[in-house]
């Protein structure tokens, strides 16, 4: 690596940079005058960059949130509070010591809740166990708050090992998962109803495999039909899946190993299929679904606007014939309502909402070249975009049926950010309008509440931690401020740098790249410094946005006070918004477009730049 031209200080600690060691007591440089010098030590080891934060939060209607804050009474607890939206006058609904177990002194720590449909029973998730990437296990608690009486669900079983707990549609039962078996449990007498029996290692009721997760993010697999009579759900036979061998060397004196099941590329997948069965027990009724199941997928089930028929959203092991299918609940028959077809990979679809009282849908889908929402009929007849033509959906937000809008995320002309817009659900694609004001730039997050009238907004940029508050919709008036992080903006206002520089680069065949670049605090256009792109690239994520990058991006700011310029590109194939060929040029050769590509822009930069 050649060495800055002039700068002594570089050649002294960049072999320690880039072996990622720290420095010994009362060893670290002066870095640019900094009141307090950005250390390895407060990157990874202390909180000092840590962020406020906020919630967890739920709207209970469309003027009402609730969150947890701390107890006034409780020593370590925390009350659900619930705020009035217009005002900020706050309610607590449950206080820490109603969610004290009988026999014990502490209040449960309240890892997620939800509250049934009348508002009168509160789930509380606590304990919790991480199940591959997330903590989906743990135990959970119902509270009646008009009795005062905490209940524990499941407590003949382990501890820590229920799933995904969820009240019955009236609210007198819950459903769980437990030992890849699902069970109910009704709230009156404690009776605990198994709907499977069958669950093993192999063979897996409710819930997934790491394949299932992992390419298709489902962890949660039953769901409660809309009168509470049956449960659909998920089984995965994943007998032959051989295992895969991973080595513990952290966790005892000797390592050991641990078998996951893995099928590797080319190897049998779990066979999964759907059913329903009575929530008070009884038979299972399979959806009929053509194909092998092990190398077809259903890789999305709800229930299709009534307890009669469940709707599928089917994949062909190639992921690139998607079928969305009903399948009558009494039968088990199906019927096809839509075929997408690609030369690449199908994207499954999170944004279906029902409208009209079932008789339609929305639906999102690159059939034109970018990915646009759409009103389709329930059989599939009649197909109607929402959304403009040559723009990206990010996601779908909301949908306002009784306002008539939909409301999702989108960035037209600035692949690196996220807005909020809204178009009519009557099907004028030209009417759609930008709701995040234009003076905001960067990156922006809404959770809405029914009706869309207020909004819980999150937004950042690149190097601007980030801020929450509560705005009025759709003229986005904000009304307060949940998070400032003040403290945390303070002390990144203190680490000295020069600001973020985005560009755009042109690597040939009328290909151009976003970027940015980092420099140090004290830069040279007349000096020279060695530069370092940070990579990722492919189809799972940007390292181009500006958004708070949190402490990877105080990682590069380091970097730069250690005298390097710190570049990174998106190449082809990341899921920025900028049309469907920009995201799939990759398919069937991940890694060389993206090699080919960060190479090209970097060749382009040290060409334009004397200072690289």
């Amino acid at each position: 690596m050649p060495a800055r031209t002039g700068n002594p200080r570089l050649r002294a600690v960049s072999a320690l940079v880039l072996m990622g060691l720290g420095w010994a007591a009362g060893s670290h440089p002066v870095l640019y005058g900094q009141e307090e010098p950005l250390t390895l030590q407060a990157l990874f080891a202390s909180p000092a960059y840590f962020g406020d934060r906020f919630g967890p939060a739920e709207w209970l209607d469309g003027s009402r949130y609730t969150t947890l804050e701390p107890s006034r009474t409780v020593r370590g607890g925390m009350d659900i509070v619930a705020f009035e939206a217009a005002t900020g006058v706050g309610e607590v609904l449950v206080p820490a010591s109603e969610l004290i177990p009988k026999g014990s002194w502490a209040p449960l720590a309240v890892e997620g809740y939800s509250w049934s449909e009348d508002g009168t029973k509160l789930l509380i998730f606590t304990n919790t166990r991480r199940v591959w990437r997330t903590n989906t296990r743990g135990d959970y608690w119902v509270l009646d708050r008009s009795a005062g009486v905490l209940t524990q669900m499941g407590p003949e079983f382990p501890e820590a090992t229920l799933m995904f707990a969820k009240f019955s549609p009236e609210g007198t039962r819950v459903g769980y998962v437990q030992g890849n078996n699902i069970y109910v449990q009704d709230l009156s007498t404690g009776a605990i109803t198994p709907l499977t029996a069958d669950g093993s290692r192999t063979t897996i009721n409710g819930t997934f495999d790491w394949v299932y997760e992992e390419e298709f993010s489902l962890q949660d697999g039953f769901r409660w039909s809309p009168d509470g009579n049956r449960i659909a759900y998920w089984q995965l036979d994943a007998t032959g899946i051989r295992d895969f061998l991973l080595i513990n060397n952290t966790d005892s004196f000797y390592s050991f190993t641990v078998p996951i099941q893995y099928p590797k590329a080319g190897t049998v997948n779990s066979a999964a299929r759907i059913g329903v069965v009575p929530a008070s027990g009884g038979e299972t009724t399979w959806m009929k679904l053509k194909g092998d199941p092990r190398n077809n997928y259903p890789a999305r089930m709800e229930w299709a606007a009534s307890s009669e028929e469940v709707v599928i959203q089917y994949l062909n092991r190639l992921q690139n014939r998607l079928g969305l299918l009903l399948g009558d609940a009494a039968t088990g028959g199906i019927s096809p309502v839509l075929t997408e077809v690609d030369d690449a990979w199908l994207d499954v679809v999170n944004d279906l909402v029902w409208l009209d009282g079932g008789e339609g849908f929305t639906w999102v889908s690159e059939r034109d070249g970018w990915r646009r929402a759409y009103r389709v009929s329930r059989d599939g007849g009649e197909i109607e975009p929402l959304t403009p033509a040559e723009a990206d959906v990010q996601r779908v937000v909301q949908v306002d049926e009784a306002g008539g809008w939909l409301y999702y995320m989108a960035s037209p002309d600035d692949p690196k950010a996220t807005y909020l817009y809204r178009a009519p659900l009557e099907g004028a694609p030209d009417r759609a309008t930008r709701i995040t004001p234009e003076e905001l730039s960067g990156t922006h997050q809404y959770q809405m509440a029914p009706g869309g009238g207020w909004a819980i907004h999150t937004s950042s940029t690149f190097d601007d931690p980030t801020t929450i508050d509560l705005v009025n919709l759709p003229r986005h008036r904000s009304i307060r401020t949940l998070v400032a992080n003040d403290r945390l903006k303070e002390r990144v206002r203190g680490v000295r740098s020069t600001p973020i520089e985005f560009f755009r680069v042109e690597i040939g065949e009328g290909v151009e790249l976003d970027g940015w670049m980092m420099k140090p605090a004290d830069f040279d256009s007349a000096l020279s410094y060695p530069v370092l792109v940070h990579v990722y690239g492919e189809p799972a994520g940007q390292t181009v946005r500006d958004s708070w990058g949190g402490g990877r991006m105080l990682w590069h700011h380091y970097l730069t006070q250690q005298g390097y310029v710190v570049v990174s590109m998106d190449p082809r194939g990341t899921p920025a918004p900028r049309g469907r060929h920009w995201r799939k040029v990759v398919y069937g050769e991940i890694g060389t477009h993206a090699a080919h590509d960060v190479a090209m822009g970097t060749k382009t930069l040290l060409a334009r730049h004397d200072f690289l």
